[in-house]
């Protein structure tokens, strides 16, 4: 199957269902779209995203704020914010089509820090559905996940997607992060496997998690963890692909992981989007061209999913 056709774009009202803490500074909101946002979202794409209107909603109480934030947290939130979702449920019944949103988010500023005081039954502003996601090739066998820092939810929503609408696809995903205390997921220990991710676990993905200081799996990087698992077995090119999502260096490394193993590689960019339209011009990607030159392409509206190999990747 190829891309899903984009779905259009438009600004409508949803309805907190809930905003559960899973870990110091990680959040799962669920977010229940009206009518409008259904129709919408009922044909969204894993790898695009929404953004959120976060100005009207208050500051927790102080005791709630993290002490490196009380200060910053101060500061008005003019802009909306943009946001990938680790899964979406349509159902459709007498009454039309009814869509739920799930938000994985890390609190880092002042618009994270209000998004802690959301609370049951309170409506948020969406814009959305934005930019464009991964594409799913007719008679793909394998499809091999790569995530690192926040680059977690559109890679979960994938996994969900695939093993909906590609049953056939073998799926595996490999997860970084700094300590297991940095993974944004429910963690269960399992005796045989150590370490499992629940999200993961629910939808039957195998998942290999890697943290740079051994709290939990592989001790180093994710992109070697998966190097490893690649080097034991004999993947078919024409047939798998690599889909990543997070910070840059990572991405990095996986663009370059993909090419050494001849496989197509598809990244989800992150980028500072403050429109996520295309109008601000602010979050641009350089991309090879068939020539010596390069161009720029808007990560919020060409991407955020680019071909890794077009990418051309900053030196660190």
């Amino acid at each position: 199957m190829n891309k899903t056709e984009i779905s259009k774009k438009g600004i409508f009202e949803a309805c907190v269902l809930s905003n559960q803490k899973i870990r110091q500074c990680y959040y799962r909101l669920d977010l229940q779209l009206d009518a409008k946002g259904s129709d919408l979202f009922s044909s969204v794409i894993p790898g695009q995203f929404l953004e959120l209107d976060l100005s009207g909603v208050s500051l927790p109480d102080a005791s709630d704020i993290p002490d490196h934030l009380k200060d910053s947290s101060q500061r008005p939130v003019l802009l909306r914010r943009p946001f990938s979702f680790s899964d979406v449920i349509v159902t459709q019944d007498s009454k039309g089509i009814s869509v739920k949103v799930q938000i994985l988010y890390c609190v880092l500023g002042p618009a994270s820090v209000r998004m802690t005081a959301l609370k049951s039954k309170d409506k948020v502003s969406i814009l959305g559905p934005l930019g464009n996601g991964f594409t799913i090739p007719d008679g793909l066998s394998h499809a091999i996940l790569i995530a690192g820092g926040m680059g977690f939810p559109p890679v979960l929503h994938l996994a969900a997607y695939l093993k909906k609408y590609h049953p056939k696809c073998d799926v595996i995903s490999f997860v970084g992060a700094k300590s297991s205390e940095d993974l944004s997921f429910t963690t269960l220990i399992d005796n045989p496997k150590g370490f499992v991710l629940e999200e993961f676990e629910r939808i039957q993905v195998p998942s290999h998690i890697a943290t740079d200081d051994g709290s939990a799996g592989y001790q180093g990087f994710v992109t070697d963890c998966a190097r490893g698992w690649l080097e034991k077995r004999k993947i078919n090119p024409t047939s798998t692909i690599v889909f990543a999502c997070g910070p840059e260096p990572m991405l990095a490394a996986t663009a370059l992981l993909a090419e050494n193993y001849e496989l197509p590689c598809q990244v989800s960019m992150e980028r500072m989007m403050a429109c996520g339209i295309g109008l601000c011009q602010s979050c641009v990607v350089e991309i090879k061209t068939a020539s010596a030159d390069t161009k720029y392409h808007l990560c919020c509206k060409d991407g955020p999913v680019f071909n890794a190999k077009n990418v051309v990747w900053q030196a660190d």
